[in-house]
């Protein structure tokens, strides 16, 4: 079946329908309890919907985190996020007859993972102390392959490591030769390389037990599956085959849903890129993959929600329930930004980021809907509409735009696009007054360093 808009959103809505009414509860128009910003929680360009903060991505004891998981919910509550995940390691835990610790146990020893019982665990966590109306807590699992990468998944009843479903190497799993530290090469070979890699019939092998998963009931024989849960490339290019260079696997593309921009403080829009590889966000969309952008502070430590300068999701909601954040993130309507109490929300030809917007050629007006606080008015930013291009995606235009107050209207611009240069669309907004990431080259220096991302959009006839 080819994926369109409508089956697209038909999917999401049957896979988490929208929340019944309920009150938002003690979500008040400004941020949470430990925010010092006062900006609006409601977005100027859509009615109805509010903004809530998302840290997806954290870890405890119960795989190789330092912290106790009895705490890590309170913890990110009281550092004022509405929305919080645990999503301790899988590794080869699922179904192991002896007790995991017989692999070793605690920090970067904690080769097993979750098990059963830890992930029974989680979930009276996180029922303990989801709140609707007040503060959303869920449980996840990050499937952790070493050599293919890492992936979150919430919302499923059932969970699996890469040991039952492959996670290893094939073809591209010689990728591992070529990017370990220890062997250095010029960059121009590892682009070669990759190319080459690209087009190996086994491509993409890697990958297919963790998809299969994905995508089965999760009443199915033996594995079971995650039918029921939606995911996300983690710190995508820190593991070497790239999720199988992000081979598309059109029958999961509904429920992979997000690509994690900024992880811990790095901007991966660069990961990789001072070696010779793609910008992993170049590369996954440009593969096909319909993800939204999110950040994340993947904590290990024991100050979950606390430190600034991590990575955190913005997402726009109807409901302050589980069932509408998983509805939010379906239908990628949310941002990433490693700023606490920033707003962000953007249109392309009225269309919400996240959406299949229909255009051929010619000009496509933005509104971007930004601020964060009284003390942000009149500062000045970047705004880069990124395109598809070859290594990294290329800029169609930098425009540089200034904060308005609230009484003033938002940000408004113009920029011709075309189909024919490639289907995907986002804004990156950067601060020129801050230092660029070390990675960048003259151009991308030029613009400043990145505080939010857009999730895309996907242009269609």
């Amino acid at each position: 079946m080819t994926l369109t808009r409508r089956t697209f959103i038909k999917s999401a809505a049957a896979a988490g329908a929208l929340a019944l009414t309920r009150p938002w509860g003690a979500l008040a128009d400004t941020l949470g309890p430990a925010s010092t910003f006062s900006t609006s929680r409601s977005s100027r360009l859509f009615t109805g919907i509010k903004l809530v903060h998302a840290d997806m991505h954290n870890h405890t004891t119960l795989s190789d985190g330092d912290g106790d998981p009895e705490g890590a919910f309170a913890s990110m509550r009281n550092a004022g996020l509405d929305v919080a995940a645990l999503t301790d390691h899988s590794t080869i835990g699922w179904g192991t007859p002896v007790d995991p610790c017989f692999w070793g146990c605690g920090g970067e020893e904690a080769l097993a993972g979750i098990d059963e019982e830890k992930w029974a665990q989680l979930q009276v966590l996180a029922d303990a102390a989801n709140r609707n109306g007040q503060f959303i807590a869920l449980r996840g699992f990050e499937w952790s392959s070493p050599f293919q990468g890492h992936m979150n998944v919430w919302f499923s009843k059932r969970w699996i490591d890469p040991l039952h479903t492959g996670g290893g190497t094939f073809g591209e799993g010689a990728a591992w030769f070529a990017h370990d530290e220890g062997m250095p090469l010029p960059p121009e070979f590892v682009t070669a390389y990759n190319d080459a890699v690209r087009k190996l019939p086994t491509t993409g092998l890697a990958m297919l037990g963790f998809y299969d998963w994905l995508k089965a009931a999760p009443n199915r024989a033996v594995l079971g599956g995650g039918s029921d849960g939606i995911a996300s490339f983690n710190h995508p290019g820190r593991e070497p085959g790239r999720f199988s260079q992000f081979k598309l696997n059109r029958t999961v593309i509904p429920q992979v849903v997000a690509l994690e921009i900024f992880n811990r403080s790095s901007d991966y829009l660069f990961q990789g890129t001072d070696g010779g590889t793609q910008s992993p966000l170049n590369e996954c969309l440009n593969a096909g993959w319909k993800v939204g952008l999110s950040g994340v502070t993947d904590e290990h430590g024991t100050n979950w929600g606390v430190p600034e300068g991590k990575g955190r999701t913005g997402l726009w909601v109807n409901r302050w329930t589980r069932d509408e954040v998983k509805r939010a993130m379906q239908t990628r309507h949310f941002f990433a930004t490693r700023l606490r109490g920033l707003r962000v929300d953007a249109t392309a030809k009225r269309v919400k980021m996240g959406w299949w917007v229909k255009h051929t050629s010619g000009p496509v007006q933005f509104k971007l809907d930004i601020d964060r606080g009284s003390d942000w008015w009149g500062k000045a930013l970047n705004v880069q509409v990124l395109r598809p291009g070859t290594s990294m995606p290329t800029v169609a235009a930098n425009v540089p735009v200034v904060v308005p107050t609230d009484a003033e209207p938002v940000i408004t611009f113009t920029v011709p696009l075309n189909l024919a240069d490639g289907n995907w669309v986002v804004l990156r907004v950067a601060d020129p007054s801050q230092p660029p990431d070390g990675r960048a080259d003259a151009q991308w220096a030029a613009y400043g360093n990145a505080v939010a991302y857009t999730s895309p959009w996907f242009l269609i006839p």
